[in-house]
Formats: C-alpha cells, sequence, structure tokens
C-alpha cells in the first residue's frame, strides 16, 4: 500500500508549474482583497457618503468584511465539488468568479450617481468575491500539497502564503504608480479605479496557467479506485473522528494564525493611517518595504516546518505574538508620530463624566446623535478626532468635563443650555478642543520629517515574520489533519470560518473597540485574545502531522 501511495503521489508534471498555478490565485485572491482595505478611504468617500466621515469608513470595512462573511458558505459549496469533481476544475472556476467581482468593482456607479444602489452592489460584488475564495485556498493548498514529497511538503505549501503576500505587494505597487501618474484630486475621483480594473491581466495569465494544471495524483488515484466520496459534508462532519480535527484546525490552526495574519497585513495599515495619521502615500511605501523583508520568511518558515514540525513553530509564533503585540504597537506610534507620542505622553487626554450617562460611542448605521448628553458630547468630538483618552469617574448626574495634561475644557451641558444654542454651544466646545489640544502638542497628522521610516518598517516586517512563523506551516498542518476523500470539504471549512469570520471581522471589530473605549490601543486585544485561545487549545490537543502519508 505505501507503494502505491508513494506512486500516486509522484507529480507527472514540474513542480514549478504546480506551485505557480496554485499560488497566482491565491496571488490574486489577496491582491484584490488588499486593494479594497488598502483604497478603503476612497471606497467610503464614493460609496458610503451619505454619512459622516467616521461611520462611512467603518461602512467600508463592513463591506469588506461582508466578503468574508459568506467564506464558509463558498467553502460548503465548493468544497463539497473539490471532493467531487476534482481538484484542479473546482479552483479554476473560483478563480474566474473571484476575477470577474474584482474587475466589475473598477466599474461600478458611485453614491452620487445611482445613489443606495451602488453600495448594494459593491456589497453584491464582495459577497460573490467571498463564496468563490471559499473554494480557493483550500484547493490551493490541496493540490501543492498532494503532487510534494512528504519531506518538502511545508516548504512546498508555503509558497501559497508567501504569494499572498506578493499580492499586498503588488496591490501597493499598483497602487503608488497609480497615484503617482494622476494628481491627488483625480485619483480621488476617479482614480482609485484603475488597480481594479488592471487586475484583468492578473486574471487571464492565472486561468492561462491554471488551465495546463493537470488533476492532482491522489485525486486521480480515489478516482481510479472508485475511493472518492459521495457525500462529503456528511462524512465531514457526520461523526466526532472527522469533526475532532475540524475543531482543531478551527481553534488551534486558524483563531491564532489569521489575527496575527491580519494584525500585520490589515491592522498595520490601518493603525498607521487612520490613528496616527501618517499619509496615505508614505504609509504604503513603508508597507511595501516590510513586505519585501518579511515576505520570504514564509518559505523559510514552511522549510523549517518540515525540518522540526509544524506544532512547535507555530505554537512558538503564538507565544511571542501574545507577549509583543502590545509593545510593537506602542513603539509604531513612538516611531511613526513621535509628537503625538510624546503629547500622549506628556499631556493625556481624561474625560470625567459621570460613566451612567456615557453612550456606547459606536454608530455603524450613522443615524445616532451624540448631542444629548455632555459625556457623549465629548468622546464624540474625540472619537472623531482619533485622539486617545482615559475615563474617569464623577459623581452621578455631573456634566462632563475634558483634562489635557493640566487644563481642562468644559463640555456643554445639553440639561443646562437653551435648546437653539446647543448647536452654537457645540461648535465652540469644538473649537476650544482644537486649540488645547494644539497648544498640548497634539499633532493633526504625522510630520513626514519626523517620521523614523527605518524603524516604522522593522517593526511591521517583525510583524509579518510574526505571521510567517503561524501561518507558513498552517497549510500542510491541514492537508495532514484530513483525509483525502473529504480533504477540500474538511480543511476549506474551518479555514474560511477562521479566515472568514475571526480573522476577516478584526479590522471592524477592532476599530469599532477603539471608537468604545477611547484607547488607541484597546482593539489589539482582539487578536492577542484570539491567539492566547489558540495556544492553550494547541498545547494540549494539537498532534504533529509533519510525518502523516496523506494519500488516503
Amino acid at each position: 500500500m505505501a507503494t502505491t501511495t508513494t506512486t500516486a503521489q509522484r507529480p507527472s508534471q514540474s513542480t514549478t508549474l504546480v506551485i505557480l498555478g496554485a499560488s497566482l490565485g491565491t496571488m490574486f485572491e489577496w491582491y484584490d482583497f488588499f486593494l479594497y482595505g488598502a483604497l478603503a478611504g476612497n471606497i467610503a468617500a464614493h460609496f458610503f457618503s451619505a454619512a459622516d466621515e467616521t461611520t462611512a469608513f467603518i461602512f467600508a470595512l463592513a463591506a469588506f468584511a461582508a466578503g468574508f462573511l459568506v467564506r464558509p458558505f463558498g467553502a460548503v459549496i465548493f468544497g463539497r465539488v473539490g471532493d467531487v469533481v476534482g481538484r484542479k476544475n473546482t479552483f479554476l472556476a473560483t478563480m474566474a468568479i473571484m476575477g470577474l467581482a474584482t474587475f466589475l468593482v473598477g466599474l461600478l456607479p458611485t453614491y452620487d450617481q445611482v445613489g443606495m444602489t451602488a453600495p448594494l452592489l459593491l456589497v453584491g460584488l464582495r459577497i460573490l468575491q467571498g463564496l468563490a475564495i471559499g473554494g480557493e485556498y483550500g484547493g490551493a493548498a490541496i493540490y501543492v500539497a498532494e503532487h510534494a514529497p512528504p519531506n518538502r511538503r511545508g516548504f512546498q505549501t508555503s509558497f501559497i502564503n508567501a504569494t499572498a503576500t506578493l499580492g499586498l505587494l503588488l496591490s501597493l505597487f499598483v497602487i503608488m504608480g497609480t497615484r503617482a501618474a494622476l494628481s491627488a484630486d483625480d485619483f480621488a475621483d476617479w482614480g482609485w479605479r484603475i488597480p481594479f480594473l488592471v487586475s484583468v491581466v492578473l486574471l487571464a495569465i492565472s486561468i492561462w496557467i491554471r488551465m495546463r494544471l493537470e488533476e492532482s495524483p491522489v485525486f486521480r488515484r480515489m478516482k481510479e479506485e472508485a475511493a472518492t466520496s459521495k457525500a462529503p459534508l456528511a462524512e465531514a462532519f457526520g461523526s466526532w473522528a472527522n469533526i475532532k480535527p475540524v475543531l482543531l484546525a478551527l481553534f488551534v490552526g486558524m483563531s491564532g494564525s489569521t489575527t496575527i495574519w491580519y494584525t500585520a497585513h490589515f491592522y498595520s495599515l490601518f493603525f498607521l493611517q487612520r490613528v496616527l495619521k501618517v499619509d496615505g502615500f508614505t504609509t504604503n511605501l513603508m508597507l511595501a518595504a516590510a513586505l519585501v523583508i518579511g515576505g520570504p520568511t514564509y518559505v523559510f518558515f514552511g522549510w523549517l516546518s518540515d525540518k522540526i514540525g509544524r506544532r512547535l513553530v507555530i505554537l512558538g509564533g503564538y507565544a511571542l505574538a501574545i507577549v509583543l503585540t502590545f509593545t510593537l504597537f506602542h513603539q509604531l506610534t513612538e516611531a511613526a508620530n513621535p509628537a503625538l507620542a510624546e503629547a500622549q505622553a506628556t499631556a493625556p487626554v481624561i474625560v470625567s463624566a459621570d460613566q451612567s450617562a456615557c453612550s456606547f460611542q459606536f454608530d455603524p448605521l450613522g443615524r445616532t446623535s451624540f448631542d444629548r448628553r455632555s459625556c457623549d458630547i465629548a468622546k464624540s468630538y474625540l472619537t472623531h478626532a482619533g485622539i486617545n483618552y482615559a475615563n474617569a469617574a464623577l459623581d452621578r448626574g455631573a456634566g462632563a468635563e475634558v483634562h489635557i495634561g493640566d487644563k481642562t475644557v468644559p463640555v456643554p451641558d445639553p440639561r443646562l443650555v437653551p435648546p437653539e444654542q446647543l448647536k452654537a454651544q457645540i461648535a465652540k466646545f469644538g473649537e476650544d478642543m482644537g486649540a488645547a489640544l494644539e497648544a498640548a502638542g497634539y499633532p493633526r497628522e504625522a510630520a513626514p520629517a519626523s517620521i523614523d521610516v527605518p524603524y516604522v518598517i522593522a517593526i511591521v516586517a517583525f510583524l509579518i515574520i510574526l505571521s510567517a512563523m503561524t501561518y507558513a506551516p498552517l497549510a500542510a498542518m491541514m492537508v495532514e489533519l484530513f483525509p483525502a476523500r473529504i480533504r477540500y470539504t474538511s480543511m476549506s471549512v474551518p479555514y474560511h470560518i477562521g479566515a472568514g469570520w475571526i480573522g476577516g471581522f478584526l479590522p471592524t471589530t477592532a476599530f469599532a473597540i477603539v471608537a468604545a473605549t477611547g484607547d488607541i490601543y484597546s482593539g489589539l486585544w482582539y487578536p492577542v485574545i484570539a491567539t492566547a485561545v489558540s495556544l492553550v487549545v494547541g498545547i494540549f490537543a494539537l498532534p504533529e502531522t509533519f510525518e502523516r502519508p496523506i494519500g488516503h
């Protein structure tokens, strides 16, 4: 039997073509998602312009997350197809659907042109992309792993994760090239569409290469022996023996690795732009440099997992991420906007109020007016200005005050101000706050000359390296957890619940936490807690898989 398995896994086409064909799809997948993430501000301005700036940005992130929401359903649909019909044709179909949806985003009308139809069309395309992506990663990882020699499985599948980083790098280069070729106004008006439209070239190349691929040798053998599953969903989730590795893949493999990955690649981008107020071009340039440094380590950690095992590499990365995440983001503040870091240290902002009279500062529908209580007026201003603040309790019924270092700025109390004067009083409060913050050294934006560019690049590169440590061995480990006949379904569902729901909602959830608490670092609790769950469960329950045969 061992001889049959070895023969079945011997590739009949070049390893380079196998890896390239599978990896190009992943690169295209993440090119699109990174593109949307990097242009979230432009998306917000054109498709959610009816809301205020902060709410529009949250809406844009929510539309971004809609694609992640449906990914597990795509995994169910295409996972079954992959187990019944085959690996190659399934991820050829997912590539075509995904690529077409990306291209069409560049052609959509805006809110100003067609009203609510614009965001609805955008969300519809995100959903279509999410469904297709649900069948993409699993198919690519399985296809490469079922061709790879057992002692190089981690190394060869790690290229899939490495090309995800290349997708981000490519999207950044296209965005920066487009920005450089156009004026700022033209890019904001229509130039943001170009990166979506040029994706059709990558789509054509990817489909052409995938059409040249042969079916996986493991799947071919199963077809010859009539050993494929007739009902992979029922088989995958119909017994504890098959459900247990699904749960391990989700709570150990995906919960930690995907949140670390999104923190490194996405949240760092949003944090630099939205919180630290670094301009978009500089942020993209620094992130691109960090990707060039950190991206190749995916292949290194994939190779290392073939030598010492998947378990040690992944759990070691989790432990480092838990310990270092908060420190790294504090260092990022000092490096990217030292004036802001100094102001926070020397003149911290504190909102003193009756905390029972403070609303939850998150308005995803853009319909809440935070002007009925003094606490809400103060926190709403600080949230929209992106200012870090702490809370202090006052007696019940007391009006709010904002302390900026040793200076106190009174907040208008709607209970004491005539209704016809409230709007003017709130505007005056805004002017007083702006002057007080400026006097305390709070910058409106990061001064380009003050940014420690090499240090920012080093910090983000280290975050990417932590991501590589936990993500690179993941594809091989998940393939090795499941039997071949239900592998596509069993692997894709937990992967996309983790990547789609746990990881995909990280930016939106993290910024909502920041908006609600006032602490610009509080959103980091999301990835830290998720990673801690993975580490603890992994220590006690994750088996070592790197020497397992995968032919059956």
